[in-house]
């Protein structure tokens, strides 16, 4: 029996992973020496990313095959948008971002081509390649928060995020994810699986380059 989608893409994208591991950022969430107008820059970024990324789950659920995975991915799309509130607006008091702030805080290169990158992919390619493109996020997310936690220090004024995932609710969350893109993928043709091997390695780079974003505080340079 071959390998389950999800299988081989993570196994074909391990270097990249490896390297978000690696990352500066993330070491710095781990021991907790991440300054705090990094962390600040990131989560105004993630702020607006998980709005688009709720609305690529949206379009996705418009999408599904049956009524579980419109129930499915509907309910993922708002998760993304009610995690978001809650844990930007206790890390946006905590770190001194008021509304104006955000509101006033523009999308950074990374994060505006990430996010129109997942609606385009969303909005335009088969169901299936739509949620390669959308795995990455959830998958990453919880392999880089297990790691985390397993590494921290205590205290660490980032605990509210690695908790959240590295979390049992959220690692249940993504198991379901993953289940859903390996039921989609069984019976697609050969073509469309090479492009959702393409979706996940482009969704895995701008993982990473998200997070670099964000070490380097980037913003538009004109």
């Amino acid at each position: 029996m071959s390998d389950t989608f999800s299988a081989e893409a993570w196994q074909a994208n391990l270097p990249l992973y490896d390297k978000i591991l690696a990352m500066p950022f993330n070491a710095g969430l781990a021991d907790g020496t991440l300054g705090e107008d990094r962390f600040r820059h990131y989560m105004i970024q993630d702020a607006h990313y998980l709005e688009g990324f709720a609305r690529a789950l949206s379009l996705a659920s418009a999408k599904g095959h049956d009524a579980d995975h419109v129930v499915h991915f509907a309910g993922a799309a708002q998760t993304a948008i009610v995690v978001e509130r809650s844990l930007h607006a206790d890390f946006f008091k905590r770190f001194g971002v008021s509304p104006a702030d955000f509101a006033e805080a523009q999308p950074s290169p990374v994060c505006d081509h990430y996010v129109s990158w997942l609606l385009r992919t969303a909005a335009l390619e088969p169901l299936e390649v739509g949620l390669a493109a959308l795995l990455p996020c959830f998958w990453i997310y919880r392999e880089v928060g297990k790691h985390i936690l397993s590494t921290a220090v205590r205290p660490n004024p980032y605990q509210a995020w690695i908790d959240t995932y590295a979390g049992e609710e959220f690692e249940q969350a993504v198991d379901a994810v993953i289940a859903a893109v390996d039921d989609v993928a069984c019976d697609v043709s050969e073509r469309n699986r090479r492009a959702m091997h393409r979706a996940f390695t482009r969704a895995t780079q701008l993982e990473w380059m998200f997070w670099n974003s964000a070490w380097q505080q980037a913003a538009w340079p004109v």
